[in-house]
């Protein structure tokens, strides 16, 4: 099945004995109950119960997030809640503490709070008379995170959970810091996350105080950017809420879900090998969210799959879920870029367990001459001048479009010290995270290092399949950086990102070297100068030998949509010949009225307007918007925020706004300035 695209007609064989979905039936909608919590504060909750739940109840299935359960999201969770609910699996969403109609202040990410909360809010759920007292927890992203850190807490009424896309280390697989260094992902949150802290509770829902419960948000909402750059290494800020530090606090069935055009497909392999409990995983070709609907594709009828799983753990029925490999995997033949954002060209691939015991590693070595090959040449010093833009075809690292997708990677080869192999005379297939080892030195004390591994089309084009960064004060430890000592070698050890992928024959493996990775990281304090030892340099590949069969793929697939335009910002790059550079990335305003309750929402951004001077690194200028509004009737509130950071070499030089407007008037405006020293970053 090697390039073939999978189709809408590959359905799961029925046969005798086989589970199929229930039949579908009628579902209740309830738009708002409360859940009293024990320090006073309400949290609002949205719920989807089967019609015959009050005679036969079911089991039901938490969603928790803090992106509002009445307007915002209200498109996937009327999606999600009718898919669950009308095959007997009731579905409540969950707006969090301080976000949407939930009473409260929200002031950070994944507080203990938040899963103090959820903790009650579940045992609630269970004691509802048409709740058979099994619960589950599912979602993506927030909704990914919440569910494994709530479990391991271990509410008695938690019987499974399904996290999509999260990670279950916040400092080195989160949107704030990449490899040690600062990703411009931290400040698109920081601007996205202030309008979801201090958006307006809906009156319709909150009643008569509605306003006075937005004022108090409006007044708690914090400088957020300043406070995650105050936290610049792995310190016991970033190890809250990052379940890896005790894999055995969770103690139910976990199906770990993620994408592999997604940055959070690295912690899946760690929460197979680390967690004891019962445990699945599938990455498919997608990027940060839902299997379906999916892009790129195919995606999946997920609803099968979702109700698979929860039918077998939180209804005791034997679905067969359990027998089926641990790990399936998506494996394309082509990269996403390649195929402009549409349907990969690719196959379903299955390991019984992971590690996957038939993987090997194979190493190549990174020889003079730009060579990469399987045996070591002579040791020689390639010198690298980090006074270069590298970076411009990958600029995003949570691509949510295929316009912040990696473009064709020749112009940063250029730009970089790159080493190729020889024309592959057969396919070469990689399932994991390769590595690379490579012994350099710097003649400055804060430096950092960048691989990217492509495939090289034999039309001479370089696709960007994995990459991987590393500050190099970080070499030994995340929480205890220690500055590099000039003209010291060192050998160290990066990480690509997890990935699938088939090389096809006749094109060749390049690994491309850099300091820098404009704009998805924050510059060096000053420029270095690399050296590289080539020869005993290397890359370690985990290769697959496809078997001469593969396990039924179960799961439906989805209809493939025709291409076209995803809504994704519009992307602008220009330079002048003096080395200036410019990066904007503007999402189209999105606006509408949801029908069902006469709300127009308006969002827009995050929007980036960047900058830098090549040689210069502190001309480094990022600045974010985010913008949305709420109108019904005489209701018009509307919150912006804007986070701009700039540098010298040894400070970050930040400046958080953040306004609200009601009736279109001004009503709230705060500006947060702050200089925070940079801790070897």
């Amino acid at each position: 099945m090697a390039g073939a695209v999978a189709t809408a007609s590959a359905w799961p064989a029925h046969g005798e004995g086989r589970w199929t979905l229930p039949p579908i039936s009628p579902v209740r909608m309830v738009e708002n109950e409360w859940i009293a919590l024990a320090d006073g504060e309400r949290l609002a909750v949205q719920l989807w119960i089967p019609q015959n739940a009050s005679t036969k109840p079911v089991p039901v299935v938490l969603e928790y997030i803090p992106y509002r359960k009445r307007d915002a999201y209200r498109g996937y969770d009327m999606y999600w809640g009718q898919q669950l609910a009308q095959y007997g699996i009731a579905y409540a969403r969950l707006d969090t503490r301080g976000s949407g109609d939930s009473s409260g202040v929200l002031t950070d990410e994944y507080l203990p709070q938040e899963h103090r909360d959820a903790v009650e809010a579940i045992a609630w759920l269970a004691k509802q008379p048409w709740c058979n007292g099994a619960v589950g927890m599912r979602g993506v992203s927030w909704g990914g995170f919440s569910t494994l850190q709530t479990a391991a807490l271990a509410p008695p009424a938690l019987k499974a959970i399904m996290p999509m896309c999260a990670t279950d280390m916040r400092y080195t697989d989160d949107a704030h810091y990449i490899g040690g260094a600062l990703g411009l992902t931290d400040l698109k949150w920081a601007a996205s996350f202030k309008v979801v802290m201090a958006a307006p509770p809906d009156p319709e829902i909150t009643g008569a105080d509605w306003e006075k419960a937005w004022r108090r948000r409006l007044d708690a909402t914090p400088p957020i950017a300043a406070t995650w750059l105050n936290h610049q290494r792995n310190d016991d800020y970033w190890l809250q809420g990052s379940v890896a530090t005790d894999y055995g606090a969770i103690r139910c069935p976990v199906y770990v879900v993620g994408g592999l055009v997604d940055a959070y497909s690295n912690p899946i392999p760690r929460l197979l090998a680390g967690l004891k409990t019962p445990r699945k995983a599938l990455i498919g070709p997608w990027k940060h969210g839902y299997p379906s609907p999916a892009s790129p594709g195919p995606g999946l009828g997920w609803a099968y799959e979702e109700v698979r799983w929860w039918d077998h753990w939180l209804n005791g029925v034997d679905t067969g879920i359990m027998d089926e490999p641990m790990v399936r995997v998506f494996m394309p033949d082509r990269t996403a870029a390649q195929t402009d954002g549409g349907a990969i060209p690719g196959r379903w691939i299955a390991e019984s367990a992971w590690p996957a015991p038939d993987i090997r590693s194979q190493t190549l070595h990174l020889n003079p001459g730009g060579k990469l090959s399987k045996t070591a040449g002579s040791e020689t010093t390639a010198r690298y001048f980090a006074d270069k833009v590298v970076g411009l075809t990958r600029a995003e690292w949570v691509p949510f479009a295929k316009s912040e997708l990696p473009a064709e990677q020749t112009p940063d080869d250029d730009l970089s010290l790159v080493f190729d192999s020889d024309v592959l005379a057969a396919p070469l297939e990689i399932l994991g995270a390769p590595r690379a080892t490579i012994r350099v030195s710097a003649d400055q004390p804060v430096a950092k290092l960048t691989v990217r591994l492509t495939e090289v089309t034999p039309d001479g084009k370089s696709w960007m399949v994995s990459y991987g960064l590393l500050n190099l004060t970080h070499r030994d430890s995340h929480a205890h950086p220690e500055p590099l000592r000039p003209g010291r070698a060192y050998d160290v050890e990066i990480p690509l990102n997890f990935i699938a992928h088939r090389f096809q024959a006749g094109s060749r493996v390049r690994v491309a070297l850099s300091e820098g990775f404009w704009p998805l990281v924050w510059p060096s304090p000053a420029i270095p100068t690399l050296q590289i030892s080539q020869g005993v340099s290397r890359l370690t590949l985990p290769v697959r030998t496809p078997p001469t069969s593969e396990a039924a793929f179960p799961i439906p697939i989805a209809p493939v949509p025709p291409p076209g335009p995803d809504g994704g910002p519009i992307v602008s790059v220009t330079g002048d010949a003096k080395g200036a550079v410019t990066f904007n990335a503007a999402w189209p305003e999105s606006s509408g009225v949801i029908a069902d309750i006469g709300t127009k929402h308006t969002s827009s951004g995050p929007d980036a307007a960047l900058s830098i001077h090549a040689g210069d690194p502190n001309s480094c200028v990022w600045r974010v918007t985010q913008s949305a509004r709420y109108q019904r009737n005489d209701w018009d509130c509307a919150v912006e925020s804007l986070v701009e950071l700039r540098s010298t070499p040894g400070e970050f030089i930040l400046v958080e706004k953040l306004t609200a407007r009601k009736d279109g008037n001004v009503i709230f405006e705060r500006e947060h300035p702050a200089r925070i020293a940079r801790d070897l970053m």
